[in-house]
């Protein structure tokens, strides 16, 4: 046997896989992760991440291509490989669209075809009313609490409506147009709070509303507040992840799929007048509910230079105290939409013209998605109950219990976006540099994406997310000793290590990694309209110091690393492990051309090849309904 010690990463992946004295199959229910058979494979830990990341990306790309791939089996597997990186990625995979990528491919494990006779067509099926149902469910969680947490973290931005002050400057990495949305009016950066609260609060329950224009209008709505974020901001795949979710808010209307009601017959003429008229009704009594209390909760007003004035008219005794009744209410919302659905989906099932057995196993199905779509609904209150922990405290034990013992799979998830305001005193960046001598010129290490250079223009990279630069947005909200994985880095820059280097724009010492390396903080602004060097995008002003120069043999470097298992001379044993030379060298190549072009620059080459063959295909594989 051939043993290879593991590869120095940030993070140490092997850190995790100590596990002395315990089974494999201990350690697998502790830490589920596909990570832990890299040694049967040949693949040390880091080699296995890697294979792991290659197979996903593969696979995903087949399933763009053939439509027939993207079934129940396809999609399993697909979460499988990422649930494993997550599980080991920390802090750098920790984000909330990654939990919102775990749920919603759990969803879709639900959602997909059970396909395997991969030459009949895909077949539609009543039940999948139910399935689309469990999606617009996690859509409503994820914008509710979304919106209620901006109000409920207490932010004074949120609160005065003047997040959008600070937002466009201060988010992790801006676009372009983040420059000219930041010097808009102020009355305007109002406005846009205002409109993002009603699209993420009161907006969300019109998802399960049964009149199909209030549907479509909070379908509009929320592509709308998407749109104009990914404008502005690189908030990776969040944004599409997002748009996805609220396909389940469209109908057989949107797509070329002959409508039940096309099929059977339209209603008659009496009863199609009633409920047009019904629907009519109903449709300007809620939106003149959301006008009215729009203009009376934020206090609207139009002002004579027609621009509009607007500040919240509630306090935060007021929200708590309905916030506990709207969540409640929201659950019954949720709870009487599935029934509905589920006997809708049952009345079409009988009315359908087949035979017994047709109508036994169209039934069972039903049946069967429905008690899923209980579980998934009940174990989901637990999270969403947390906006107003009293009312959490009221959650059945049961329920809880079903909650906790799924909770590492990250099935059902709490979320709450741009809950805190950062950069309001001015946006702060960690600045890198490196010297030949502590008194010597020092040396800026720029990064691929965020904010340094002060002339280079902000990128677009979505839907790629640099995570080495977002994890330095976070470092500089905090201190290096918050950030144990920004001192690796350090002591990487200090060593020269390849892999690392890849991650940042250049390198300024190509012969020889720098004697010395210190960080500053510098608190970064907009250049203004009117400034004096028009070519440059950003303004700078030293805040103080981050990380005093230190040498890769100081002292405290080599103990905080040790400190905090960051050391390379750290050895971990993962089992037997043998050199798979062929798995290495493919891995190897697959790197090496990968870092031939940008990483958005791939992604959207892959996307453009696979929408090309769909194209071509003709969009093969529309089935019959059944």
């Amino acid at each position: 046997m051939i043993r290879r010690p593991p590869r120095s990463t940030l993070f140490p992946y092997t850190t995790l896989f100590r596990s002395p004295g315990k089974t494999m199959e201990t350690s697998f229910a502790e830490r589920p992760t596909l990570v832990w058979f890299g040694p049967f494979l040949g693949l040390d830990v880091q080699s296995m991440v890697e294979f792991v990341s290659l197979f996903g990306l593969s696979l995903s790309f087949i399933s763009l291509v053939i439509v027939k791939l993207r079934d129940t089996l396809c999609f399993a597997v697909l979460w499988i490989l990422y649930m494993s990186l997550y599980q080991i990625g920390q802090t750098f995979l920790w984000f909330q669209w990654d939990i919102l990528l775990l749920e919603a491919g759990f969803l879709t494990i639900v959602v997909a075809p059970f396909n395997l006779m991969k030459w009949r067509p895909i077949a539609q099926y009543h039940h999948d009313r139910i399935k689309m149902w469990m999606v617009r469910w996690l859509l409503f969680r994820f914008m509710f609490a979304s919106g209620v947490v901006k109000l409920t973290s207490i932010c004074p931005t949120w609160w005065q409506l003047t997040a959008l002050n600070y937002h466009f400057e201060s988010q992790c990495i801006p676009t372009p147009l983040a420059w000219y949305a930041h010097h808009l009016p102020e009355w305007l950066h109002k406005l846009g709070v205002v409109g993002t609260l009603v699209i993420e609060i009161p907006v969300p329950f019109l998802f399960f509303s049964p009149i199909r224009s209030l549907k479509m209008f909070s379908f509009y709505c929320q592509i709308l507040l998407q749109l104009l974020i990914v404008l502005s901001g690189n908030f990776c795949f969040f944004n599409l992840l997002t748009v996805v979710l609220c396909v389940s808010l469209l109908d057989e209307k949107h797509f070329a799929v002959p409508s039940k009601k096309a099929k059977h017959g339209a209603l008659k003429e009496g009863e199609s007048r009633i409920v047009c008229f019904v629907s009519r009704i109903l449709e300007f009594f809620v939106y003149s509910l959301l006008i009215y209390y729009t203009v009376s909760l934020f206090s609207l007003k139009l002002m004579p230079d027609f621009t509009i004035e607007s500040r919240i008219a509630f306090t935060n005794m007021d929200l708590h105290r309905v916030l506990g009744k709207t969540l409640q209410a929201s659950i019954y919302v949720g709870a009487i939409s599935l029934i509905g659905v589920v006997l809708v989906t049952l009345y079409n099932v009988f009315k359908e013209r087949n035979g017994i057995f047709q109508k036994l196993r169209a039934t069972v199905a039903t049946l069967f998605f429905t008690a899923i779509a209980f579980w998934i609904f009940c174990i989901s209150t637990v999270p969403h109950s947390t906006l107003d922990p009293e009312f959490n405290s009221h959650v059945w034990p049961t329920v809880q219990r079903w909650h906790n013992n799924f909770d590492k799979y990250h099935l059902v998830n709490s979320y709450g976006l741009f809950r805190k305001m950062t950069g309001v005193g001015g946006r702060p960046e960690v600045v890198i540099e490196g010297s030949d001598s502590v008194k010597g010129v020092w040396k800026e290490y720029h990064f691929l994406y965020k904010p340094g250079n002060l002339s280079r223009m902000p990128p677009f990279v979505a839907p790629h997310q640099p995570r080495l630069d977002w994890q330095m947005w976070f470092a500089a909200l905090s201190s290096y000793q918050q950030n144990s994985w920004f001192v690796s880095l350090v002591n990487r820059l200090l060593t020269g290590q390849k892999e690392v280097l890849d991650l940042l724009a250049e390198n300024p010492f190509p012969n020889k990694p720098p004697t010395y390396i210190r960080a500053n903080l510098y608190i970064y602004r907009y250049t203004s309209n009117k400034s004096k060097n028009p070519s440059n995008w950003w303004t700078r002003k030293k805040s103080g110091e981050y990380l005093p120069a230190i040498t890769k043999d100081d002292k405290s470097l080599v103990e905080f690393l040790k400190t905090h298992g960051l050391s390379d001379v750290v050895q971990v044993k993962t089992g037997p492990i043998f050199v798979n030379a062929q798995l290495l060298n493919v891995l190897s190549t697959v790197r090496s051309w990968a870092q031939q072009v940008t990483a958005p620059v791939f992604l959207w080459s892959l996307f453009a090849v696979s929408s090309m063959a769909n194209w071509l295909s003709g969009g093969s594989g529309r089935g019959h309904v059944n």
